[in-house]
């Protein structure tokens, strides 16, 4: 790992135009960990372009360089790609995955089971985040941390451990957390801006969610589902869903929660999270997808009824 990141500053210091890029539906790590290595490139003088295939949800908004994203590719060729989160590949967009401007390809990641696509490759599944990787990289270059990158990384790590209450949230989460706070964040001004900020159709996409709130028999597995006629009636969009699946999830006995979204009418998100007793990168790859122990996603064809079915079937026989 050591030589992979000595690798990776090399390209960093060498090159001259980056594309930095996360996973599709970016959450905070994804978003975090590009942005605060977007903020380190420039402050080194690079070109740097922040593109992810989805518009950034706006609970972001306040990070810097949010407002410079895009969400397609400029016509032009890049020494570097540095492709952040993604597990797969393809969760980075068709657009890039058949983008043929890109000199070489970084990837950068903590999930358990991760296309090694890259034509540099750094990943470990033990990181509390994707954002305590690039803050590794920095590190070890000497690059230094100003208040932006440190804010980001910061919001990288705090939102992927839950607020520190996940099982993610080892030693290094919170040395991390640490010396951004003393770099300059303020936690509670982050905690207000991620937690305490919500719009109000936020609150009524929920109760509709919360109205489908189902749970299995022995009371282990428990679900919630969004679907499209929810955002209709709301005036709302699937980022204003982020954090749904927490809500099944904190009901006493249940060890598996579920969230299913529905993406068009014959399309299924399904998204995973487990206590800690269950590997759900296992259960979500049984149905195609994957993850980390405790958190993991998939997409699957059919209604909505017909996915929660198969998925609740399922994982009452394996669990």
């Amino acid at each position: 790992m050591k030589v992979t990141i000595e690798r990776i500053i090399n390209e960093f210091d060498t090159a001259g135009s980056f594309l930095v890029t996360a996973h599709e539906n970016p959450d905070g790590d994804a978003v975090g960990s590009a942005l605060a290595l977007a903020c380190t490139l420039k402050r080194l003088g690079k070109d740097v372009t922040i593109y992810f295939c989805d518009p950034l949800p706006e609970l972001y908004a306040f990070l810097p360089l949010a407002g410079e994203a895009v969400t397609a590719i400029p016509s032009r060729d890049f020494d570097v790609c540095v492709v952040l989160d993604v597990g797969e590949f393809r969760r980075a967009g068709d657009e890039l995955v058949n983008f043929q401007g890109i000199g070489k390809f970084i990837n950068i990641d903590h999930h358990l089971e991760c296309d090694r696509f890259g034509d540099l490759n750094l990943i470990d599944p033990d990181a509390c985040a994707t954002g305590a990787l690039v803050y590794r990289i920095i590190k070890a270059a000497g690059y230094g941390i100003d208040f932006d990158t440190a804010l980001c990384i910061y919001t990288a790590v705090i939102t992927d451990t839950g607020s520190f209450r996940y099982s993610n949230a080892n030693p290094e989460a919170f040395a991390i957390a640490a010396e951004m706070v003393a770099h300059g964040v303020n936690a509670w001004s982050v905690s207000e801006k991620l937690y305490e900020s919500q719009p109000r159709k936020r609150l009524e996409l929920l109760a509709c969610a919360l109205a489908t709130l189902q749970v299995s028999h022995r009371g282990d597995i428990a679900s919630v589902t969004v679907t499209s006629d929810m955002y209709e009636r709301t005036g709302t969009t699937a980022e204003l869903t982020d954090g749904f699946v927490n809500y099944p999830r904190s009901i006493r006995g249940v060890e598996v929660a579920l969230f299913f979204r529905e993406v068009n009418s014959g399309q299924v998100k399904v998204g995973f999270r487990s206590k800690g007793k269950v590997d759900v990168s296992k259960l979500a790859a049984v149905f195609g997808g994957g993850g980390h122990h405790n958190a993991a996603g998939c997409t699957i064809a059919g209604t909505v009824d017909e996915v929660r079915e198969k998925v609740f079937s399922r994982l009452e026989l394996v669990m």
